[in-house]
């Protein structure tokens, strides 16, 4: 496996009309990034992956764009994006930008063409077909977030596909002009000095030519990995990303590990790395076995071949400590396991905005707190059908979107120090307690664990480079595992439960001549035999040794 200053990576996801408002508008904006990119480069990481701030009506949060070349007044002016790149840079620090190619905004000159006549030249960079006979749409098709993939247009007796809201129709990317097209745009920012892309949606590019209908549609994996989008992928890189020293990352819903290496894997020209979502959707809440199945399945296949991503959260899911830890009365301890355990997996670890201060998520009590377009759609949807409002959501909350992209909790201060105005979204009401002050004030804090532990990632190349092996089988509260490189061996020791956890060191290991790496209860010493050891709820520890039997 070849080195590359994107696998050493730590990437911080920047929510950014979450992040910092400057001109108490109540939306972050660019030049709140600026602003706060000290406090970024603080924490360690080395890469910004900043969410799109495109022109664009804002249907979907900005993944709705109506000019790529451009920047919406949200966010700032294309000035200000460029001293942000400037600053990212002048810290040693790279950028990657959001790419959302998928589809455009309905707003896009590309689609007002496209809708304005079928004989328009632009008709064909959009996915139209007639209605069935008796007038509904061309198949059973659902969207991410409507109950049909298709919408009529009454101008010209057609329907457009979206794989998302309304708002949001598909390009066509069977149309090479469509793909010269993006590959113009991306080299524009490219050439602007940027470091990469994370690929948004870049498993449903490619299309089937005849839309049948499908046995289950509510089952929507029908919309990625179809024939096609590896050769549109090796297209674009071969046009476009293999002349530029980049990261690119796709999203790459609904793969399995054998559909995943075939977009990452590193003889086939396509992309670096990917998001798989296994966990997110398979994994409503904690389910250790469940989990480690996936890291092997994964690491199985991938190993030597090509290199997977690390996240439990991003601003599509609920913050980590909520969904997969405890938020409770272990937050702190929950919060550092956690973040053990995504910076010590193989592959590159993500930390999103908030996360490294232990944010939590939300429980607003209304719908009409709420922003995220398709909880509100799918609330809509399941009141019409006569459901009792609060019993539908009650289901929505625990994995509404809007649990990640509530304002960084910067102080004590109204709206957490995050605006002067009114935030777009209301603030989390627990930020009296958690916010950046405070972690800043507090040496043991969840800010220093992941600093720490970020350090350690440019320290040892064992966190990236190094075997991994799980060694607890399928207990459903320890997790221990060894990553190994070299001479050097890390064990690392996971008690995932609210409970004690009985842990004896397995064979092979030498307790006499063992150097800890890293605890996230500060009372733990080195010298402290772990032959067989209590550890306490959310305990992690990561232990040193040289030439053990096990790894």
């Amino acid at each position: 496996m070849n080195r590359a200053w994107w696998k050493e990576a730590v990437v911080y996801q920047v929510y950014w009309r979450s992040f910092y408002d400057t001109n108490g508008d109540g939306y972050g904006d660019l030049q709140g990034v600026i602003e706060k990119l000290d406090y970024v480069k603080k924490l360690g990481v080395n890469v910004i992956w900043l969410n799109p701030c495109y022109e664009s009506p804002d249907k979907d949060n900005g993944y709705d764009i109506s000019d790529y070349y451009s920047i919406m007044p949200k966010a700032g002016t294309m000035d200000t994006w460029r001293t942000l790149l400037e600053e990212v840079h002048k810290r040693d620090m790279k950028l990657i930008m959001d790419l959302v190619v998928n589809h455009t905004s309905d707003q896009h000159t590309w689609f007002l063409e496209s809708r304005s006549s079928r004989n328009n030249p632009k008709r064909d960079w959009y996915i139209w077909r007639d209605p069935k006979p008796d007038g509904s749409p061309p198949n059973n098709w659902r969207s991410y977030f409507t109950p049909s993939a298709w919408e009529f247009d009454e101008a010209t007796g057609q329907y457009y596909f979206h794989s998302f809201a309304v708002e949001q129709p598909d390009l066509n990317w069977a149309n090479p002009e469509v793909r010269e097209a993006i590959y113009d745009m991306m080299r524009f920012w490219l050439d602007q000095g940027i470091d990469g892309f994370r690929m948004d949606a870049i498993a449903l590019l490619a299309k089937p030519e005849v839309f049948l209908d499908a046995d289950n549609p509510d089952d929507i994996r029908y919309l990625a990995n179809n024939p096609g989008v590896h050769d549109y992928l090796r297209e674009m890189h071969d046009k476009v990303l293999k002349d530029y020293d980049i990261m690119t990352v796709g999203e790459v819903a609904f793969a399995k590990p054998e559909q995943g290496i075939l977009y990452v894997a590193e003889d086939r020209r396509e992309l670096h790395t990917l998001f798989h979502f296994e966990v997110a959707d398979e994994m409503p809440r904690w389910d250790m076995k469940r989990f480690k199945e996936i890291q092997q399945a994964w690491y199985d296949v991938f190993h030597g071949r090509g290199w997977v991503s690390q996240f439990l959260n991003n601003h599509d899911h609920t913050r980590q400590v909520t969904r997969y830890g405890n938020d409770g009365p272990y937050r702190v301890e929950s919060a550092k396991l956690l973040a053990t355990m995504i910076h010590t997996l193989p592959g590159i670890p993500y930390v999103y905005q908030g996360e490294e201060i232990g944010m939590t998520g939300v429980n607003f009590d209304s719908i009409d707190d709420y922003n995220d377009i398709a909880m509100k759609n799918k609330y809509k949807e399941e009141v019409a059908k006569g459901r009792d409002p609060q019993e539908v959501l009650a289901e929505l909350k625990p994995l509404s979107r809007d649990n990640s992209r509530t304002p960084m909790q910067w102080n004590d201060q109204p709206h957490a120090g995050f605006t002067t105005g009114t935030p777009w979204i209301k603030v989390n009401p627990n930020y009296k307690t958690i916010n950046v002050e405070q972690v800043l004030a507090d040496p043991n804090s969840i800010f220093y664990y992941y600093q720490q532990l970020i350090a350690l990632r440019k320290k040892h190349p064992v966190m990236v480079y190094g075997d991994y092996r799980n060694l607890s089988g399928d207990d459903e509260h320890l997790y221990v595992y060894t990553r190994s490189l070299d001479d050097v061996c890390w064990l690392i020791i996971l008690n995932h439960a609210d409970h004690q956890t009985p842990f004896s060191l397995p064979e092979g290991f030498d307790d006499e001549h063992k150097q800890l790496i890293l605890a996230n209860y500060p009372d733990v010493k080195e010298q402290d035999s772990i032959r067989h050891v209590t550890l306490r709820p959310h305990e992690a520890r990561i232990y040193q040794f040289a030439h053990t039997n096990n790894g």
